[in-house]
């Protein structure tokens, strides 16, 4: 096993090769990252940060998603565009990827790009559990807005946010004038996908509704039932688009999942925001840390 706090130098590779698999753990800019094996699956990883659960994968099965939050945004790739059919992707923050070897599993020939600030974390995730050398996919080592303002306008089907700095989503990524930029990236009828967390009493996801209600015409959220009623903190994915999104399957594929949710949207999404504000540059803050215990 890699000891803790220096880089694994290839430690999981080796490993695999000899038939184990141990913990690999590495500083990044994030704090302590670790990889550790999914003891069910045998070339499944999960990817953790100080602690902090980010991402699960199966190298051989790159389809399977586990965690409930990256369950629903495969689903909304599944309903981006008719099955099969490849699609320009932007991935605002990297993980361990997973999301981006989902669409590359159900969407060959799709073209990716994923922006990760954290460029060790890159590195590690690239060294360790590597891309098929033959999918699309471009990681750009950067801060997710700076990313976003090189991707030519009109160019993405489909931009996915799920990026997080000690647990919490950065305050610049949470502006009207953010979303301003996801707009002008996707082509008429693209969607945006967020991962979004929060807590009673859910101040933070109401005024993220609203600001994306300002650009967006059409929006879904979907989230575990005691998360809507504002009683645990937890994750909840959003969905923006132009164009009317497909939520009569949303609806019945979230609730099929392993942990079942609910999807709203419409007017019982609309007075679920409570007349939050608008958030922009000027006022922003970072989403709420999660409380004690949350990933115990």
């Amino acid at each position: 096993m890699a000891r803790r706090g220096t880089p694994a130098k290839g430690a999981a590779a080796r490993k695999r090769s000899e038939g184990t698999r141990e913990p690999v753990t590495a500083p990044v800019d994030g704090g302590l990252a670790e990889l550790v094996p999914d003891r069910e699956r045998p070339r499944g990883w999960t990817l953790l940060l100080d602690g902090a659960p980010q991402s699960h994968l199966d190298l051989d099965d790159p389809a399977h998603l586990s965690f409930a939050y990256q369950r629903r945004l495969g689903h909304v790739i599944d309903l981006a565009a008719p099955a099969g059919r490849p699609l320009h992707a932007v991935h605002l923050g990297g993980g361990a990827f997973t999301l981006a070897r989902y669409l590359a599993a159900s969407r060959p020939r799709s073209t990716q790009q994923i922006v990760e600030v954290d460029a060790p974390l890159v590195q590690l995730v690239r060294r360790e559990l590597p891309l098929d050398p033959q999918a699309r996919t471009r990681v750009r080592a950067m801060d997710a807005r700076a990313g976003l303002g090189r991707i030519p306008d009109g160019w993405a089907d489909l931009v996915i946010a799920d990026v997080f700095s000690g647990a919490r989503t950065p305050a610049h990524l949470t502006t009207v004038e953010f979303l301003t930029e996801v707009r002008r990236v996707l082509k008429p009828g693209g969607q945006y996908a967020a991962n979004l967390t929060d807590g009673p009493p859910l101040a933070h996801l109401r005024g993220q509704i609203a600001t994306a209600a300002a650009l967006f015409p059409e929006l879904a959220l979907a989230a575990d039932p005691v998360v809507w009623r504002g009683r645990r903190f937890g994750n909840a994915v959003l969905v923006a688009s132009d164009l009317p999104v497909a939520v009569p399957e949303l609806t019945r594929r979230v609730a099929g999942d392993p942990h079942p949710g609910r999807v709203e949207h419409g007017r019982a999404l609309a007075d679920f925001t409570g007349g939050a504000a608008v958030v922009t540059d000027a006022a922003a803050r970072p989403s709420p840390a999660p409380p004690p215990g949350t990933f115990d």
